[in-house]
């Protein structure tokens, strides 16, 4: 069963068209990532799909129900954990997991029981007493996901849901988002910039770029598509015109795209392309050459084909 299905969703501010056609279909169960460029639409479409904002076309079903017609129906099935936390800092970690656990109609009892294995699963439990407003940042964001768990959703929106976290908290997060979605069967959607984040969580991954999902699949799928190889090269040019050396190497044979960096150009070669010497012996007559290398693609280099064109094919 489909727990999350958006079908050719539209939204606009204004001129802004912030998403221009969506169409998503995430299983039950399912980890799903949506990357993509800042001003893509992701926050938009994951704000659509948690009931916050109103399609202006388009349809969203989650595990079946109608938004429009059943939204407090839906809302009790999901949890949402958005890029700005919105936490009392007076309360201590235990009262706000208490406290939004009564507001979701949980017993006096069993929201103190539920306040207590939530944080035991995200490793909150020596600072359960102590203010939110001391907690450090990673301790933050866990405990705004567990606050976004405490009436047991099936659907999970996670946006951004490490930005601005050191790689200690952010491995935290991961390790307690693998456990949700091991242990709970909790279906988990989430956008991210972090190309590491999305292999290491995700199952499936779409990229959004200037409001439309411009690719989907796993990430070994996706980076297929990407190129063969990737050639990375490091110039050193006086003008610093590195589009002027991607336009030449866009059009070799076998070059899907170049695309001009800030310390060079990198290169995405496909099946049968050229061999990285013969690239950067292209690039030598336009510019000086002060290092190469060649790599199977990445996530990384995904993002980049996103919101760019000059310099590429």
């Amino acid at each position: 069963m489909s727990a999350i299905v958006a079908t050719s969703l539209r939204k606009s501010y204004g001129e802004v068209r912030a998403v221009e056609d969506v169409s998503l279909d995430v299983a039950e169960g399912e980890i799903f990532g949506l990357l993509g460029p800042n001003g893509a639409g992701k926050t938009t479409t994951v704000r659509m799909l948690a009931t916050l904002l109103r399609p202006d076309a388009g349809e969203v079903r989650i595990l079946g129900l109608d938004p429009a017609r059943d939204r407090v129906a839906v809302r009790r099935l999901m949890g949402i954990a958005l890029q700005e936390t919105g936490l009392d800092d007076l309360a201590t970690g235990r009262e706000l997991l208490t406290l939004h656990a009564r507001l979701y109609g949980l017993p006096r009892a069993r929201a103190r029981e539920r306040a207590q294995e939530l944080l035991a699963h995200f490793g909150l439990e020596e600072a359960a007493d102590r203010r939110v407003g001391e907690y450090s940042g990673g301790m933050r964001r866990r405990i705004d996901l567990a606050s976004a768990l405490v009436h047991s959703p099936k659907v999970v929106f996670l946006d951004e849901p490490t930005v601005g976290l050191d790689p200690a908290a952010r491995a935290q997060l991961w390790g307690a988002v693998r456990r949700l979605n091991r242990e709970e069967g909790t279906t988990i959607l989430l956008t991210t910039h972090y190309m590491e984040e999305a292999e290491r969580l995700a199952g499936r991954l779409a990229v959004i770029d200037r409001g439309r999902v411009v690719m989907e699949g796993t990430a070994a799928q996706l980076k297929a598509r990407v190129a063969k190889r990737v050639v990375t090269l490091a110039l050193d040019d006086e003008e610093g015109d590195f589009p002027r050396v991607a336009r030449a190497l866009a059009a070799m044979p076998g070059v899907l795209r170049a695309l001009p960096t800030p310390e060079g150009v990198v290169v995405h070669v496909g099946e049968g392309g050229p061999r990285a010497d013969e690239v950067r012996a292209v690039a030598e007559k336009e510019a000086r050459v002060v290092g190469a290398t060649s790599n199977d693609p990445t996530l990384d280099d995904l993002f980049l084909t996103t919101g760019r064109k000059e310099g590429s094919q």
